[in-house]
Order: structure tokens, then sequence, then C-alpha cells
């Protein structure tokens, strides 16, 4: 964040400059105002562009076998160019590569998500998957496992079919 604050700065002071060349060839007959307003503009557009790169440069950060199962986009009314081209400011990877079945029941994976947002730490979540009942739950010692065939719990959450952990998860399943 402090990184941020100071390319922002210097974004600001770059366009300054800008602005001060083109007074200083125009022979001080542009406005003076010109240097702030570009200051403004220099440290607002590096802003939504780093706004905009944030997704992209974090998801390409992400080691082989670690894959983005889900995107949240935001709309917001202080960043009104939001809603001509929302912005991706969290997303959900999960390490399929590392993904390991269970013993009992080898239609139930171990996953570990991984949940990103702009400006914070990364967070952790163990979770459980079921393939076959479209099913996750959170990791805990009193997770009931199910048997191949028996029902799951009312600790599970049923998920879509073509919910894209599932998918990428169970996919592993079928190799």
């Amino acid at each position: 964040m402090l990184w941020e604050l100071i390319a922002t700065i210097v974004a600001g002071l770059g366009a300054a400059g800008i602005a001060l060349a083109i007074r200083f060839i125009s022979r001080k007959k542009a406005p003076r105002w010109l240097i702030p307003v570009f200051a403004g503009l220099g440290m607002l557009s590096f802003q939504v562009q780093s706004e905009y790169s944030w997704y992209s440069h974090q998801a390409g950060l992400l080691p082989e076998g670690v894959e983005v199962v889900r995107t949240v986009e935001q709309q917001t009314f202080w960043r009104p160019w939001s809603y001509l081209y929302p912005q991706t400011l969290r997303f959900i990877a999960a390490d399929i590569a590392n993904a390991a079945p269970n013993q009992r029941n080898e239609a139930i994976w171990l996953v570990d998500l991984y949940f990103f947002e702009r400006r914070l730490s990364a967070k952790k979540v163990v979770q459980v998957v079921h393939c076959q009942q479209h099913a996750r739950a959170d990791f805990t010692t009193e997770l009931a496992i199910p048997a191949p065939g028996e029902a799951i719990s009312a600790d599970w959450y049923q998920l879509e079919q073509n919910d894209p952990l599932l998918l990428a998860l169970c996919q592993l399943q079928k190799v």
C-alpha cells in the first residue's frame, strides 16, 4: 500500500511536469491552473489503471496448479467508469494440484481455497468437496464424511452442477 501511494504521488508529479513543459514551450501563455489539473488527472489515471490491472497481475502470479474459480466484479457510484467496465476487486483460487481425495470416499476431495481482495492479504480456507452430490463444506474436525452412496449432512452447501470449483476439482477424479 505504501508503494502504491508513492507511485501515485510520482504519477502526479510526472503529469505536473508535463504541464510545466507545456507552459515553458508556450512561453507561459498556457494557464497556471494547468499544473494542478494535470497532477490530479495523472494521479487519478494511475489509480484507475492500478485498479483495473490488479486482477490480471494477481492471477498471473498464481503458481501452476492453482486455478481461479470465481471472480467478483464491482460497480460503485464513486467510480462512475465502473458502470461501463466493472472492476474485479475480489477472486477465489483453488489449489487443484495439491487437492487430495478422501481415503474412505474417493468422491470427496480436500482442497485449499485462497480468497484474494484488493488491498488485503490473501486468506486460506480448507474446503471439502463432494463431486457426486455437488456439495462443499468447511473442513472441521466435527465434519461427518459420508461413506460412498450415503447422504450428506446439513453442514454441506449445495453447488451448481456447472460450479467452476466443482468442474476443476472433479475432473481429477476422471483422470
